[in-house]
């Protein structure tokens, strides 16, 4: 675990993303920074992270990042524990860590199944646990809270050879509406974003059948994500399908 400064920062406002180190969850994370949004981003590998957050304190955002596993079960508490020692409130959280690993399900190895389950789905319920007080405490103001849980295409349709991937991208979709009807009379609107292939490192597999410039742009989730923000407090969208056109992947 990386140290946790006590020097907290003084924010107008401020966004915690996981998996920011690239594609999705760094164009959201530099859409918020857009937004004047304080960040805090985390990922697994400290080197790739940190040259994320040298690109943003390029573009003038307030950035602190820390390198987690989420894997790891005491990830989730430490990561919210360093966000809040930073900032001390919480607006947006972006749960977007995620991995899928290409296997036939009578092939998946148990180890293998345990790491999608882990890091796209329990992180998912665990940094919310852990960063909840702080998302009420931000909803009881006139803009609310927001929380983006990044989920799958095949969390609305089970892929072949993506069995657990899609198993916990339809945890996500079920745990973003149960995040609503407990927390969205408290000011805290949930929305899960199930996009099929978006051009980032993690289509690489499909590369051979989807050409990248027929990919859905990162840009793409990052605009939707800014239209959300500016929602009124009486209209939640709870889920949102980004599809290719005339295609549900």
């Amino acid at each position: 675990m990386p140290p946790i400064s006590t020097a907290r920062a003084a924010c107008g406002k401020a966004a915690l993303v996981t998996g920011a180190s690239s594609g999705i969850g760094l164009g959201l994370a530099r859409m918020l920074g857009q937004e004047g949004f304080a960040l805090t981003i985390s990922g697994r590998r400290q080197a790739k992270l940190a040259e994320a957050a040298v690109d943003l304190r390029r573009e003038g955002f307030t950035v602190a990042e820390y390198a987690f596993d989420l894997a790891e079960t005491q990830a989730a508490t430490d990561l919210v524990t360093a966000h809040r020692e930073r900032y001390g409130r919480l607006d947006v959280l972006v749960n977007n860590a995620g991995l899928g690993i290409v296997a036939p399900l009578d092939a998946s190895e148990t180890r293998h199944i345990d790491l999608q389950l882990d890091v796209n789905l329990r992180s998912v319920i665990t940094v919310f646990r852990e960063a909840v007080d702080l998302l009420v405490t931000a909803g009881n103001e006139p803009n609310g809270a927001l929380v983006i849980n990044v989920a799958s295409i095949a969390g609305k349709e089970g892929q072949p050879l993506l069995g657990a991937y899609s198993a916990a991208k339809a945890g996500v979709v079920g745990f973003t509406q149960s995040m609503n009807r407990e927390f969205g009379p408290r000011g805290v609107k949930c929305c899960a974003f199930c996009p099929g292939y978006v051009d980032t490192p993690l289509a690489e597999a499909v590369r051979h059948r989807v050409a990248p410039e027929e990919m859905i742009l990162v840009d793409d989730l990052a605009e939707v994500g800014r239209c959300l923000l500016r929602l009124s407090r009486q209209c939640v969208i709870p889920e949102i399908m980004f599809v290719r056109p005339g295609l549900v992947e």
